[in-house]
């Protein structure tokens, strides 16, 4: 590793802080979706939907906070085409800076601005009634399985930032992302479902993560689904962080 990795890393970590200190919009911008599908849901279907929880915000907020996730990340993608279409890159490369501080810079911000959101979302919920028996350690746990999450997400992102030819491309790519907690045990539990959409329900990487969070902030045993939803967070981290490197390295 470089040795002016971690000093140029924080430097332009901070660059990166300070335009989203002058756009606040973008967090807030982030935190609306999530917050209002959480009222949506809430208050209006809420009612008809039986998960056998006494509330069903508990049931229902670690799929808003995956959701929350998903849509943050796409300003990932859209700072680094900005930053792209600016020449800001080659005018990085002109200076003695670490070269892969760049792109960490970039994922920081969004492992930043991401736990900002989820701290909004958790405070709406708690106001709409959530409560959780949760102690410290699954509380640490949750944040460590949503960094994990965010993390592999965002490198995903790099790459349609690095790529994209609009800027619209470039923040397209997370809207499947956004509505794969529908298919999932975010709103509804999966028994329900019909044959095919069940199978694809319980064997992608939204249910694993969810039920997870779920158990941690109900204060139930959590099984081996935790293994599971480590394993999809930390393959696709490896393989995206892989992918957006080289993307980056052939692109700059």
């Amino acid at each position: 590793m470089n040795r002016t990795f971690v000093p140029d890393t924080t430097a332009l970590l901070g660059r990166s802080l300070r335009h989203i200190g002058r756009s606040p919009d973008t967090i807030i911008t982030t935190a609306i979706m999530p917050v209002g599908f959480l009222l949506l849901f809430v208050y209006v279907f809420g009612g008809a939907i039986r998960t056998g929880s006494d509330h069903y915000v508990n049931y229902l907020l670690p799929g808003i906070l995956v959701m929350t996730i998903a849509s943050g990340i796409s300003y990932t993608a859209y700072r680094l085409f900005l930053d792209r279409q600016s020449g800001i890159f080659e005018r990085f490369r002109s200076m003695p800076i670490a070269r892969s501080a760049v792109l960490w810079a970039h994922v920081l911000t969004s492992l930043v601005a991401n736990l900002i959101s989820l701290v909004v979302v958790v405070a709406v919920a708690f106001l709409m009634g959530f409560r959780t028996s949760a102690g410290p350690g699954a509380w640490l746990a949750v944040v460590g399985i949503l960094a994990l999450f965010t993390l592999s997400l965002t490198w995903l992102a790099v790459i349609p930032g690095l790529t994209a030819k609009t800027v619209d491309g470039a923040s397209a790519f997370a809207y499947p992302l956004i509505f794969l907690p529908f298919i999932s045990s975010a709103f509804v539990p999966t028994d329900d479902m019909p044959g095919p959409v069940r199978a694809f329900a319980e064997n992608q990487p939204v249910t694993s993560i969810v039920d997870t969070l779920r158990d941690l902030l109900t204060g139930q045993p959590v099984g081996s689904g935790v293994w599971t939803a480590l394993a999809w967070c930390t393959g696709l981290l490896v393989v995206a962080c892989a992918a957006a490197t080289a993307v980056y390295r052939r692109t700059t």
